[in-house]
């Protein structure tokens, strides 16, 4: 275990356990399953083995096909030389590959690292490196990227995968018609390996894949730039997974089978992965795999789908109550819905609330809030707790308490300060950086791992917490954390600029994007030639949601006294504007 911070509690717990009441009493607490994620999901498959957990377009694939399709693509993993403790790449969107791959590096006892496969060539070499991914399963538009960087890391053999290779037959042949023929991929390259060729070495691999794993052991790297907004790679144990799906287990005892989720959220980020993958899978319900979310179609899917489930961050929600074609669309079948990534206004959650009334459902948007360090949501407002303007309580087994930024002492109920979070779903570490995991994760006199989340909250004498605001200088991009001062960073490094400040400004679907304001070298002229020059090196090295909406270029920018960029100042004249 990691040595962290050790900090002197001055107060008794002043939150401690307000929340118990909204829980009975044999629920407040969880026992963690002492195993891995996989074996965790084949345990409770023989429940509904027949039932179907995956749909992906039309194709449907029963829960002993995908244990079976795992245990190949498992064989396969071995037999191309990965063993335990190697790390996987998977830049996918949510596909049936993407989950066949995820749960057979689990088994194998490998670790997956989930990569959004729109990063950008630098960011996917950074990550590639820095994990030592030995193996990458990668989607063949990320192609291009990868063929270029892949000789600079460790990387043996790229697996790629088309998004037509699990359509129905029909369907995926209008795909390959339509997208694929426009692709050039090198077959007479021998780092990259098809699936269907790949997917057939396990087939003739007769050696055991499993391997013993237990809770702490890692599982998966996501990434987040944590609080300051250098991007890290978070580390997550099997334990900090199976607690989310205990946690669910009470929270949501109404999913289960005969329930269908639309798989939206994808599976490189925290809430898609853990809460709309891991969690319906135990529970027996059926994910219709969304690779690609258009919010002009979105009450196709609705009409298409009619999902039990909604789960989303808030851009999906402005995408339901904007879209003009939903007037009729019937929405009774759905029994939750759930919000995370970011927080609703409660102007927002009542105009949502009011479009589920319109269209015959009978719930209410339920809020939630965590961060990736957290495995996804550790509040959620569950069990009567969603009060207007709050996130919510404790996930049972979890803690909140809220703390003054400067003297770390406890604040008492109702008064704002910093809040920190602590449970069985508290990240492993960051990988290979102790310094910013003790600058996040803090040990007090408890004995208890407390992240400090660099928001700002309070808690009211129920135990239901309620976010006022971000003390670290973050944009949420339709549910994405970005942060203006990398993006500054990396916009810096063109050879033609001198200055640059990044701040957020509204958008009306994205909810906020980033908007650059650059001051071009002395004797730079400012042309059009120039402004495309610099959105191409953004497109280079900047995922797809990082990318500014906006550049704007100028003479000067507000200082500080200390001579750095005032984004306070570009902020305020922004509003004015």
């Amino acid at each position: 275990m990691n040595i962290f911070n050790m900090m002197k509690r001055k107060n008794k717990d002043k939150f401690e356990n307000l929340w118990d009441k909204y829980y009975e009493k044999d629920k407040r607490k969880i026992e963690v399953p002492d195993c891995s994620i996989y074996r965790y999901f084949e345990n409770n498959v023989f429940k509904h083995e027949y039932e179907v957990a995956l749909n992906y377009f039309g194709k449907k694939f029963t829960y002993k096909d995908l244990l079976n399709r795992i245990e190949i693509c498992a064989k396969a993993m071995r037999a191309s030389g990965v063993r335990k403790g190697d790390v996987v790449t998977i830049l996918m969107p949510n596909t049936p590959e993407a989950v066949i791959s995820f749960y057979a590096v689990n088994k194998i006892g490998a670790i997956a690292n989930m990569i959004h496969p729109l990063s950008s060539q630098e960011e996917i070499k950074d990550s590639i490196i820095k994990t030592k991914s030995v193996l990458a399963i990668a989607i063949n538009l990320a192609y291009s990227k990868i063929v270029s960087i892949i000789d600079d890391t460790d990387i043996y053999k790229v697996v790629i995968v088309s998004a037509k290779d699990s359509m129905p037959s029909l369907l995926g042949l209008g795909y390959l018609v339509t997208q694929e023929l426009k692709m050039h991929l090198d077959k007479s390259n021998e780092s990259f390996i098809y699936w269907e060729e790949f997917y057939n070495r396990g087939i003739n691999y007769n050696h055991s894949t499993e391997v013993i794993m237990d809770r702490d052991n890692d599982a998966v790297y996501l990434h987040s730039g944590g609080t300051t907004g250098i991007p890290k790679n978070i580390v997550l144990t099997n334990g900090n997974i199976n607690a989310v799906i205990e946690q669910a287990k009470i929270v949501f005892p109404k999913i289960g089978i005969g329930d269908n989720i639309l798989g939206i959220l994808p599976m490189f980020h925290c809430f898609g992965l853990v809460v709309c993958t891991v969690a319906p899978l135990v529970l027996g319900a059926t994910i219709d795999l969304i690779p690609q979310f258009d919010a002009k179609r979105f009450d196709r899917l609705l009409r298409k789908y009619k999902p039990t489930i909604l789960m989303g961050v808030p851009t999906l929600y402005e995408a339901l109550i904007t879209n003009p074609y939903m007037l009729n669309v019937d929405m009774s079948s759905v029994k939750y819905v759930i919000s995370g990534g970011d927080s609703l206004s409660p102007e927002k959650n009542k105009k949502v609330n009011e479009f589920l009334k319109q269209h015959n459902c009978n719930e209410h948007i339920l809020q939630g809030y965590g961060m990736t360090e957290t495995t996804g949501p550790a509040v959620v407002g569950v069990l009567g707790s969603d009060k207007l303007g709050s996130v919510g309580i404790p996930l049972p087994g979890n803690k909140v308490k809220i703390i003054d930024v400067d003297s770390k002492e406890e604040k008492k109920i109702g008064e704002i300060g910093e809040i920190c979070i602590s449970g069985p779903v508290v990240m492993s570490r960051y990988l290979d950086n102790k310094e910013e995991t003790n600058n996040l994760i803090h040990i007090y006199e408890d004995g208890q791992r407390w992240v400090h989340t660099g928001d700002l909250g309070y808690m009211d004498e129920d135990g239901v917490l309620f976010f006022v605001q971000r003390l670290k200088r973050m944009l949420i991009v339709s549910g994405y954390n970005v942060y203006p001062s990398y993006i500054e960073e990396v916009i810096l490094k063109h050879p033609k600029v001198e200055i640059c400040g990044v701040i957020g400004i509204p958008h009306p679907y994205k909810v906020q994007v980033p908007k650059a304001f650059i001051v071009p070298k002395k004797g730079i002229e400012v042309t059009g030639e120039l402004l495309n020059e610099i959105k191409e090196y953004c497109n280079k090295n900047l995922a797809k949601y990082m990318i500014p909406k906006e550049f704007v270029f100028r003479d000067s920018l507000p200082k500080t006294i200390i001579g750095k960029v005032n984004y306070r100042e570009l902020e305020k004249e922004e509003q004015k504007n």
